[in-house]
């Protein structure tokens, strides 16, 4: 009947704190595993891998509600796969974070009047890893808070040794194959962190601008062009127009004067333009936009960069030296005084980029950069979704993976910084160009030089799957452990991260793949569902939450939000509830403990055992077959759900409290019954253990007195089924839940006593008289007994006598009141809902608010009536 029965080496204790404490076990419990290795992976083992690498957090980074998130639902998956027998790898790391971790030294340094080139390079370097060593990796510590089951023996960083090599490695490769290259193209260039960053890293918000309309050229001869950004016109070296534009044919191949410069510049005609935006004529800046270099190119156009890397004029004495802002007003002035200002519109809210790391406002720029050629990688990483050998959950989330590696740009991949992996090519005296592999020495003599850019820190974080394994020598940790078997992150990196994974691993892995499924998670709002941001004031730091309520109540409210793809509102009130399901199995195993429940011995046959019995085992298995189910469908949120139901409701509310009578009598029945209870809070807890590891483990300890739940067998579904045990208990269920219901209608206390006749003969309900009698407070019918109310209920009918409990003529008074309270609110609501000239003017929220009234007014009138129906007369 059952598979999950466990051998166990010692005799349980049935001794527990009266109160739940999750700050007195939870750290003792978390170095206990760590001590015991459940968590260290054995590429020598036979067992089946299982393997999850976690996005490298920055080593800049604390924990935050996205990583308590993501991390649960990662240590859900890993925790149940290895009680499933399964050599379970979750392989822990962090990211040396270019931008962010040398903004950090350098904010140190500016601090004692000091700037990097004070130290110069090496010494410079130097300096980040001495912060790294004392401040950084703050949240490896806030995982081991959260319970993250990580190898900690594997633990790795993307700048340590064997991940440099691996960077190096996949570097030369790619050079030599030319799918990375040098090129001066426009980059989006950050002029407070002075270093090229990829589009991705740009994020657009709406600023107040300016649109100015500006008139180029002069008599016959002239265009009007706008722009929000007046300070470029100084780089501009042609107007652009349609080649079907007929208001301008007669100026194509022309070159027309620019303002505020002694320079002439040629009209061209390119289909790049829109003939219906604006005046249909706008000027190009190729080395200050990417889409006016495309124009360049197409024409042969000059670049001409009017700004340095601080975004500061270096071109045309009166501007010459100011900040680009500075520059903007000043230009438009000049432009106005000499009448060349047609239009001006302020504000112009326009979209503007903006770095993701200081926020400053990102300035387009030509530079000479490094590129990977991403078409033949992208091509690769688009096929293998597309053939089913990686699977995106959910689905629809596809579409933007396809968006994406579909239409990827070349990818630059240099970054003007001094922190992070140095790009391994080197320059000779004659122009030469060298690409060093990671066993090869680098040229050396006079004039030979390293070129001074690093890479962009997702190149090496793009690699993470394979050289967090040894990659690239051919480990045996490497030859177990990959592919991985999922990727488990937040939709919004599918282009930081997951699409350069991708890439990545099917170059350097000969086609095979870094994970066969992709799962992707929503990101964590507010309970409003308003997005986290220090500006709106709502972020939470989840360990202020753990510290009040215990891990456990954490990662439990963040599973139950976690639906695929959706964004998950989470407020301190959910937490709460989850704090106080912690506290409700704590204290129903500590009633099982007190009251018989065991592990010890065979489970009784199917016939040994109680219609109440075979229905919660009945309903384990169904629960244990729907949790994997749902499991295997990263459906997080339905799986906590349907746990939570199974104990708090099926278990704890109805089989306990159905048990009780029979552990009151004693015998061989209650002996029965404990074991039952002992086997259904064994599993339950072994089934809640991957979201809530703590408690469970405390409570699973001292139920079986076995060594940990986290080493323990996840429980399996024997097949035991008993739909006629279900059926009577769903039927006992709704006469005691309907006879509640009439008991608090009619303003009874739930522990006040009342004589009652209950007719049970000929139903299934027959022997559960006594557990109906103690759940819902009915004595015996006594002498004089008088049934005033008379529920039919499941087959059966429950006669109460009210006369002593009740004031009969009171409560129809009452309820008459509220019967005609009722009675006018539907009135009121069919009267405005009847009025057509209403309904054409009212907001729809109005109207749906009006027919919520009406729906509740019938309800209430339903109820009412039937209380009335079933009291006696006065």
């Amino acid at each position: 009947m059952t598979e999950n029965a466990q051998q166990q080496p010692s005799a349980p204790s049935t001794e527990l704190p009266t109160q739940y404490a999750p700050a007195e076990v939870e750290g003792k419990l978390y170095e206990r595993w760590v001590e015991r290795s459940y968590f260290a992976a054995d590429a020598k083992s036979e067992k089946p891998p299982y393997t999850i690498v976690i996005p490298p957090p920055n080593v800049t980074g604390s924990l935050h509600l996205g990583h308590a998130f993501q991390h649960t639902l990662m240590d859900a998956l890993t925790r149940r796969k290895r009680m499933q027998g399964y050599e379970a790898l979750w392989l822990p790391g962090m990211d040396h974070a270019g931008i962010a971790t040398q903004n950090k030294v350098e904010q140190q340094l500016a601090e004692e009047g000091k700037s990097r080139h004070d130290l110069g390079r090496e010494e410079f370097v130097e300096r980040v890893w001495q912060w790294k060593e004392e401040y950084g990796g703050k949240i490896l510590g806030q995982m081991r808070r959260l319970g993250d089951g990580v190898d900690w023996d594997r633990e790795r960083f993307t700048m340590d040794e064997g991940l440099s090599k691996a960077v190096q490695t996949i570097f030369k490769k790619l050079y030599d194959d030319e799918l990375i290259y040098r090129a001066e193209r426009i980059i989006n260039w950050c002029p407070r962190c002075l270093t090229a960053i990829s589009d991705i890293e740009v994020e657009y918000q709406e600023d107040d601008g300016e649109l100015v309309s500006i008139k180029y050229g002069e008599g016959d001869e002239t265009l009007v062009v706008a722009t929000t950004r007046a300070e470029t016109m100084l780089g501009d070296t042609a107007v652009a127009v349609h080649p079907d534009d007929e208001r301008y044919k007669h100026l194509v191949g022309k070159r027309i004067k620019l303002p505020l410069t002694d320079r002439s510049i040629p009209v061209v005609a390119d289909t790049h333009v829109d003939p219906e935006f604006g005046t249909g004529a706008v000027k190009v800046t190729p080395a200050h936009d990417p889409n006016d270099f495309a124009i360049g190119q197409r024409h042969g156009l000059e670049s001409i960069t009017v700004m340095d890397e601080r975004a500061v004029i270096t071109v045309h004495g009166p501007f010459q030296g100011l900040d680009r802002f500075e520059a903007r007003s000043a230009i438009v002035g000049a432009l106005r005084s000499q009448g060349r200002i047609v239009a001006e519109k302020r504000p112009y809210v326009h979209s503007v980029g903006h770095c993701s790391r200081c926020r400053t406002t990102v300035e387009p720029r030509l530079s000479m950069q490094w590129w990977v050629k991403v078409a033949p990688l992208a091509q690769a990483a688009g096929d293998a979704v597309r053939d089913g050998r990686v699977a995106i959950h959910p689905a629809d989330m596809s579409k933007r993976y396809f968006d994406w590696v579909d239409n990827m740009h070349d990818w630059c991949i240099s970054r003007q910084l001094w922190w992070g992996h140095r790009i391994p090519v080197w320059y000779g005296p004659e122009g030469q160009v060298v690409c060093v592999g990671p066993d090869e020495e680098p040229p050396t003599g006079e004039g030979w030089t390293q070129d001074t850019d690093v890479l962009d820190t997702w190149f090496s974080s793009g690699l993470w799957p394979f050289s967090t394994l040894g990659w690239p020598e051919n480990t045996p940790d490497l030859q177990k452990f990959y592919p991985t078997d999922v990727l488990l992150t937040g939709h919004d990196i599918i282009f930081f991260w997951v699409a350069r994974m991708m890439m990545f691993g099917l170059y350097a892995m000969d086609g095979e793949v870094p994970f066969k499924t992709i799962a992707l998670t929503g990101l964590v709002r507010d309970e409003r569902g308003k997005k986290m941001s220090k500006s709106f004031g709502n972020v939470v730091d989840p360990l202020d939450w753990m510290d009040k309520y215990g891990s456990d109540a954490v990662r439990f409210t963040l599973a139950k939000g976690a639906n695929p793809g959706t964004d998950v509102p989470i407020g301190e009130d959910w937490v709460q509830a989850s704090r106080n399901f912690a506290n409700k199995i704590w204290n129903a195993t500590r009633f099982a403990l007190m009251n018989g429940a065991t592990v010890e011995g065979p489970l009784p046959e199917p016939e040994e055992l109680s219609a109440t019995d075979r229905w919660i085992l009945s309903r384990l298995n169904e629960t244990i077959a729907e949790v994997d189910a749902f499991y295997e469908d990263f459906q997080f949120a339905k799986l906590s759900d349907a746990l939570y139901h199974f104990a708090w409701d099926e278990v704890f509310d109805w089989y306990v409290e159905l048990s009780k009578t029979t552990f009151m009598a004693g015998g061989e029945p209650a002996k029965v019954s404990g074991r039952v209870l002992g086997e259904v809070l064994d599993v339950t807890l072994r089934l809640l253990h991957p979201i809530v590891p703590f408690v469970t483990e405390t409570l699973w300890t001292t139920l079986t007195g076995g060594e940990s739940v986290v080493v323990a067998d996840w429980p399996k579904d024997s097949g035991f089924r008993d739909k006629a045990a279900e059926q009577e208990i769903e039927q006992l269920q709704q006469v005691i839940t309907e006879v509640r219901r009439f008991r608090a209608d009619q303003g009874l206390q739930p522990g006040q006593r009342v004589p009652a006749r209950l007719t049970l003969d000929g139903t299934a309900l027959a022997p559960h008289e006594a557990a109906i009698r103690q759940l819902l407070r009915l004595q015996p019918e006594g002498e004089g007994f008088s049934a005033t109310a008379t529920l039919p209920v499941a087959g059966a009918s429950v006669a109460l006598d009210l006369s002593g409990t009740i004031d009969v003529a009171a409560e129809r008074k009452r309820l008459a009141k509220d019967l005609a309270a009722a009675e006018k609110e539907k009135a009121q609501a069919n009267a405005k809902l009847g009025n057509e000239a209403f309904l054409a003017k009212a907001p729809d929220n109005v109207v749906d608010k009006i027919r919520g009234r009406l729906a509740k007014a019938d309800e209430d009138i339903a109820r009412i009536q039937t209380q009335l129906e079933r009291l006696p007369e006065a």
